[in-house]
């Protein structure tokens, strides 16, 4: 299970320059692993993990296979976006498909590149793309509403649980905040999901900024990373130009060029993590001579459901999971020296899987 990204923003905010940059390396990645672009909108990545590296050195893997990360480059969305203007139906249709967005925001000064609005200003520009947002969720809302009027009279069950979530949504919308902060109880999670609202996905706040301030960023990232805050989502700084160029570099010349930047990593890199954390998503590993991969879960996921991310037949007929804590593999130099240490646990049903767990599993077929 990898997940989906879409990338959103207003016109000439560096959007099509990142998304570039990530179909590049995933290009640049094909040799390694099986890459594919399912359309010119849409790259399939690798999630970079530097543990799996260290894993398939140890236990001589001839393939490494990390796991993935689709990017959605998300056209169309201009003010007026849910009442169709521009591509606006496109937009929506396409977004809701999305686990999360990257709301790229141009943080950068440059007379050359024209805003949209005329002005360069982050936090206006993202409202601007929550507002089309709720306001088509506003309109969603109040269609299936009417929709239910009749199943709701007739005592449906299923139908009053739309209906109340329905109404609780619209009331947190219509007091201008985002679906995403009405609480949900547990037996409500499900059909909540079920109602695809767009304002319940999680936002991944991108500061695209100059070559100059990519370290730090600028007083524009500064109140972008305040707004983030306050919402309870997340942000990353990223100047897309460098990394359209770190795209087009070998592996070294990337490394030293970064160097030269004082980049510790490429953008992309933080990116994808910080995707990862916004989805509380998690890794564990399976390794051997044949190849080293990653497989990504739900955090909280247990041994079995983790056992079905490689295929439904494991999870059905699960019976154990070999175990090695990701450190442990490493000090004890692999799976022999990890049995022969005493670190490797065989762990059952009621396992809850750890980010970095290296697993061997046994199931009846």
């Amino acid at each position: 299970m990898g997940f989906k990204m879409g990338i959103v923003g207003l016109p000439n905010v560096g959007k099509s320059t990142l998304f570039n940059a990530l179909t590049k390396t995933a290009a640049a990645q094909a040799a390694n692993f099986p890459f594919c672009t399912i359309e010119p909108n849409v790259g399939d990545v690798g999630v970079p993990d530097a543990r799996l590296d260290k894993l398939a050195a140890i236990a001589g893997s001839k393939q490494i296979i990390p796991t993935r990360m689709t990017f959605v480059d998300i056209a169309g969305l201009v003010k007026g976006a849910s009442k169709g203007e521009g591509l606006g139906n496109q937009f929506l249709a396409n977004i809701r498909e999305v686990d999360a967005i990257a709301h790229v925001l141009r943080c950068f000064e440059d007379g050359d590149v024209t805003h949209v609005e005329g002005r360069v200003d982050p936090v206006a520009d993202a409202e601007t793309i929550e507002t089309e947002l709720m306001l088509a969720d506003i309109e969603s809302i109040e269609k299936r509403m009417q929709g239910l009027v009749r199943k709701v009279r007739g005592g449906d069950k299923e139908a009053v649980q739309q209906e109340r979530l329905l109404k609780d949504a619209l009331a947190v919308l219509e007091d201008g905040q985002p679906a995403r902060v009405v609480e949900v109880a547990e037996d409500d999670l499900k059909a909540w999901k079920m109602l695809q609202l767009l304002t319940t996905k999680p936002v991944l706040y991108v500061c695209n900024v100059g070559e100059s301030e990519s370290v730090d960023g600028n007083e524009h990232s500064a109140k972008v990373a305040e707004m983030a805050a306050s919402q309870g989502n997340s942000h990353v700084i990223i100047s897309a130009q460098i990394e359209e160029e770190i795209s087009q570099l070998e592996d070294d010349e990337a490394v030293m060029f970064l160097e030269e930047m004082g980049l510790e990593e490429a953008g992309l890199d933080r990116l994808i993590r910080a995707g990862y954390e916004l989805l509380h998503l998690e890794t564990y590993f399976t390794v051997g001579p044949k190849e080293a991969r990653a497989w990504t879960i739900k955090q909280g996921t247990m041994a079995p459901q983790a056992a079905g991310v490689i295929h439904g037949d494991f999870e059905k007929g699960f019976i154990r999971a070999e175990t090695i804590a990701y450190d442990d593999y490493i000090a004890c130099n692999g799976e022999q020296g990890s049995k022969e240490a005493g670190k490797m646990r065989a762990e059952g049903k009621g396992y809850l899987v750890k980010d970095g767990d290296v697993m061997h599993f046994l199931f009846n077929t």
